[in-house]
């Protein structure tokens, strides 16, 4: 969308903010700024860690390296230095939202490396702050919180309705809309109209194919349900002692047992939501250990270092006990889908292949997972697109822990205050730590290392 003169004024603070952050040393993203390395120049914390050591990028292993060099065409260094930029403008993109409040419209990455970081805001004033951080500035008309609002009122709007002929819909942050794609136009003007969103926020788009779950029926290795129907393990957690793992709602209830590829007994799912959201998770037995790790090709253990969400237009792999390994894109975030069996909101839609079987099985970027894999449309050999439930919503409602690598102390140092390992945060959250308020940049588990002091990637102090 071109930029538009006639856009809504700032809240004074607001525009204090985009001044300060403006008036800041850059954040300097290898090619966002044209430098020849990643880096973070930080006044406060000078030996703080960039995002991309922070979310140990270079610990991504050959598997996902290989399967970004197969689905994306990039070859090993271009891999590399793709995740290390999509940390760095992840951070960047957390920084200008604090920034610019309620001006803030979206940010999304582009090019063969991520190279490319793009802001969004609703006020022209922003572009120099916007600038002074190495990304590009768009002057929108709508904000992120005007397009999110009206989604809202569309899923209270659909639900108990048949939307099977407009089965998705979502904010496009790239083209500023409200976007749904019905296989019958229709149908989508119905929906629309009955939710009240302003029209002028929405764009209605063809699609051939309905979405379905992938029922038939480590991460990504294969369970199976009551002894018949299989799925994929999306992520190994823990709930105090207990082990167990995530994975998606439409696997199984509550109650029914699972077996590992082994067909040794494995586990009882504990809960599970689907409609509405699709995730559950299973508690182990005794003969199970919880490891951080997702099967890559050949075998080869995906170490998981975290839970950082990926931006829009991020790579993302997924693992699954049909099809391995496979990548693609992030397209966007917080998307409706309408299955046979219901609608499910807040899941995250990619470019990535499925099939069924793959069902649950883990996405992730670099080392930091995602979420697991709900339903789609297509298949990994004509191609095609698939929506996974994001793995911090399902933590949060379960009380769940993620399974991670780390590399941090058991317990973190006393710092006092309101942050705590194992607690999900969102943009915009605030805790104290030190002595000192920070501000959440990007939504994330927290974990030992991962102190507000410590990752300027994921928190600011204010």
């Amino acid at each position: 969308m071109s930029s538009l003169s006639s856009v809504p004024r700032r809240h004074t603070r607001a525009r204090a903010a985009g001044a300060a952050l403006a008036a800041t040393a850059a954040l300097l993203v290898a090619g966002l700024s044209g430098s020849a390395s990643a880096r973070t120049a930080d006044a406060a914390e000078p030996s703080a860690p960039s995002a991309a050591q922070t979310l140990r990028t270079d610990a991504a292993p050959p598997a996902l390296l290989n399967a970004m060099r197969r689905d994306l065409g990039l070859d090993r260094q271009q891999a590399q230095r793709r995740l290390a930029n999509e940390a760095e403008a992840g951070a960047v993109a957390g920084r200008l939202r604090a920034a610019l409040g309620t001006d803030f419209a979206g940010a999304w990455v582009r090019g063969t490396e991520s190279g490319t970081l793009t802001v969004a805001t609703t006020d022209a004033r922003d572009v120099p702050a916007i600038e002074a951080q190495g990304a590009e500035a768009k002057v929108v008309r709508h904000s992120l919180a005007d397009l999110d609002a009206a989604k809202a009122r569309l899923d209270r709007a659909a639900a108990g309705r048949d939307t099977a002929d407009a089965p998705v819909w979502y904010v496009d942050t790239r083209t500023n809309t409200l976007v749904v794609e019905a296989v019958r136009p229709a149908a989508a003007r119905t929906l629309l109209a009955a939710a009240g969103v302003d029209r002028s926020l929405t764009r209605v788009t063809p699609r051939t194919e309905r979405p379905r779950t992938f029922y038939d029926l480590r991460g990504g290795e294969a369970y199976y349900i009551n002894n018949s129907g299989r799925c994929s393990i999306g992520f190994p957690v823990t709930k105090g002692i207990q082990q167990g793992f995530a994975t998606a709602g439409h696997c199984g209830q509550a109650g029914y047992s699972t077996s590992g590829a082994n067909r040794v007994a494995q586990g009882t799912f504990q809960g599970s939501v689907f409609p509405g959201r699709d995730m559950a998770w299973v508690a182990a037995n005794s003969s199970w250990t919880a490891t951080p790790y997702v099967n890559g090709a050949g075998g080869q253990n995906v170490q998981v270092a975290g839970s950082t969400q990926a931006t829009v237009g991020a790579s993302v792999c997924r693992s699954g006990s049909t099809t391995g390994w496979h990548c693609g894109t992030v397209q966007q975030l917080n998307t409706s889908v309408t299955y046979q069996e219901g609608t499910v909101s807040g899941v995250t839609r990619t470019t990535v292949c499925a099939e069924p079987g793959d069902s649950g099985g883990s996405y992730i970027s670099g080392s930091q997972a995602q979420g697991v894999t709900s339903g789609g449309s297509g298949n990994c050999t004509s191609g095609g697109e698939t929506f996974f439930q994001p793995i911090n919503p399902l933590l949060t409602n379960y009380g769940l822990t993620l399974k991670t690598s780390g590399g941090g102390p058991e317990e973190p140092p006393p710092g006092g205050g309101t942050w705590a390992a194992g607690t999900v945060y969102q943009p915009g959250d605030t805790v104290t730590y030190g002595g000192a308020t920070y501000r959440c940049l990007q939504g994330h588990q927290a974990q030992p290392g991962w102190e507000p002091s410590n990752v300027p990637a994921l928190w600011q102090r204010v």
